[in-house]
């Protein structure tokens, strides 16, 4: 029977509402699980209403949730625009939704955010990347809008060349390509020039008072291509009608409901946690990610805003150390590196809440391919015995993804500490599945399954095919499962395993999805 102080304290527990971008574990399971660590219960629309990679999510649907369904108490509301007007993150690259459907849908979500004046609501959106979504014409994908890599990868070709071509070679490869696309370039330009425009009307809703703040994220795209002049005109229009804390627009996508409910958390809080980058070597913070239009230090300033927070003065104290690790580091500096990490560490066991956390933001992945690199920070803390002492540890795909974790996650440990609602287990086991997935998955067994598929004659492996797709799942569990079982008892030894089920949970091998339980164990 459950006590009297468990049910008090669960009738009071904070809740928010997330809408995620998609269904996928890094936008739809991680903002959950951060509102645990701080002892927060996240609600989210049911998981068939956000639809399953080429097939969009039921955005009329997902309306009649919060209108009708979604806790009426919520503190907060953090809301994916891609979701509510297109259906998610990869239908917000493809044609179908009208503008006027569109305008219709972000004014209806204003109308219940009106509905709700006592909690906060904010919007994340994205300015969509330059290349389509890739997959080849098979399948459920045979007649889906840009599928084929003689399309795709053509689109892509063109939108990453200067606008304008700069160069006589530049202007011929982009005569060449129209040529070669016809209509499906006009289909494309028209899509992005669409999702210009709502974005620019998500702008003018939150100046309007419609939503608290708008984010939005620029997808995927590097320093060059069409996607600077959206840029631009979303910048301008921001500038003149909204204040800066009301919105931005910054690198990054599939992180930002992270790092919205990690500032609604220090609102509710009342910090504003003052963040130190450490960097791994001297240069660091002048990295520029491929995928991302600034360098380093300019995507984790912003990220760092957006989540809630500050940068700690020269002479301040600071409550989270955020070390980034960057590729091409020397074994002197990662010495070094590993030892800032530990003295942490070390200080925050001695002098329990005073002293910095560390946060971890390994970026190593930059260096493609060179799989013995991206483990290697993980094997020194683990060597150190460290590894499940850190406040966050993240390392995937894009800077803005990986410290677009971190942070939000050491932000939700110092909630839950203000709040005397912190979570060890929900922590734990945050931590342990981004070791388990993002360098376990990524730096072994997803290189394994791409190689296993190559040698079967399947070389792409953005589409598999139900009965691949079964197969490569079955794979997946059988060498990610004993990993990941290892690193727990390496990592966090203070707890073991009470289940832990391993899928992918889109028909391809770019991710997996990990659902970890842990029970209280006994450390040596």
């Amino acid at each position: 029977m459950e006590s009297v102080g468990a049910l008090l304290s669960s009738l009071l527990a904070l809740t928010f509402v997330v809408v995620p971008l998609d269904g996928r574990p890094v936008t739809a399971q991680l903002p959950r699980m951060l509102g645990a660590i701080a002892g927060v219960s996240v609600a989210e629309p049911p998981r068939p209403l956000l639809g399953r990679y080429l097939t969009p999510g039921d955005s009329a649907g997902i309306m009649r949730w919060l209108r009708d369904d979604a806790p009426r108490d919520a503190r907060a509301y953090v809301i994916s625009q891609d979701m509510i007007v297109y259906g998610g993150l990869v239908a917000s690259r493809i044609p179908g939704v009208s503008r006027a459907d569109a305008y219709t849908r972000l004014q209806d979500l204003a109308a219940i955010r009106a509905s709700r004046p006592a909690a906060s609501f904010a919007v994340f959106g994205t300015v969509m990347r330059l290349a389509p979504t890739g997959v080849p014409r098979l399948g459920p994908a045979a007649s889906f809008p840009f599928a084929g890599g003689d399309v795709w990868g053509a689109i892509q070709q063109y939108a990453n060349l200067p606008d304008p071509p700069q160069t006589d070679q530049q202007r011929a490869y982009a005569a060449k390509l129209r040529a070669q696309l016809g209509p499906a370039l006009d289909t494309y330009l028209e899509t992005r020039a669409r999702d210009r425009d709502v974005d620019l009307f998500g702008l003018r809703v939150t100046a309007e008072g419609g939503f608290d703040r708008i984010v939005l994220g620029q997808d995927d795209a590097g320093p060059v291509g069409l996607h600077l002049h959206d840029l631009a005109a979303l910048r301008a229009f921001a500038a003149t009608w909204v204040l800066p804390a009301r919105a931005s627009i910054e690198p990054g996508a599939d992180e930002l409901a992270m790092v919205l409910v990690s500032a609604a958390l220090a609102r509710e809080a009342h910090i504003v946690p003052r963040v130190r980058v450490v960097y791994s070597r001297a240069d660091g913070s002048r990295v520029n990610d491929p995928l991302e239009f600034a360098p380093i230090a300019t995507t984790i300033a912003d990220l760092t805003r957006s989540c809630g927070a500050r940068f700690a003065g020269p002479t301040e104290q600071a409550d989270i150390d955020l070390f980034v690790r960057v590729p091409a580091t020397s074994a002197g500096d990662e010495a070094r590196f590993v030892d800032a990490i530990a003295r942490d560490v070390d200080v925050r066991s001695k002098a329990s809440q005073a002293a910095p956390l560390a946060a971890v933001a390994d970026l190593t992945f930059l260096a493609a391919d060179d799989y013995a690199q991206q483990r290697q920070l993980t094997e020194d803390l683990v060597a150190r015995g460290i590894a499940g002492d850190v406040a966050a540890f993240a390392s995937w795909n894009t800077v803005a993804n990986t410290v677009g974790t971190t942070l939000p996650e050491a932000i939700a440990v110092l909630t839950g500490f203000r709040l005397r609602s912190y979570d060890p287990r929900a922590h734990a086991t945050f931590t342990l599945m981004r070791y388990v997935d993002d360098v376990a998955f990524h730096t072994a067994v997803r290189p394994k399954l791409n190689a296993d598929l190559n040698a079967a004659g399947i070389s792409d492996h953005t589409l598999l095919l139900p009965d691949v797709a079964r197969r490569v799942a079955s794979e997946n569990r059988a060498l990610l499962w004993p990993d990941g079982l290892d690193l727990l008892a390496r990592i966090t030894p203070q707890f073991r395993d009470a289940g832990f089920t391993i899928t992918l949970p889109w028909d391809r091998t770019f991710e997996t999805e990990l659902d970890v339980r842990l029970a209280p164990g006994r450390r040596p």
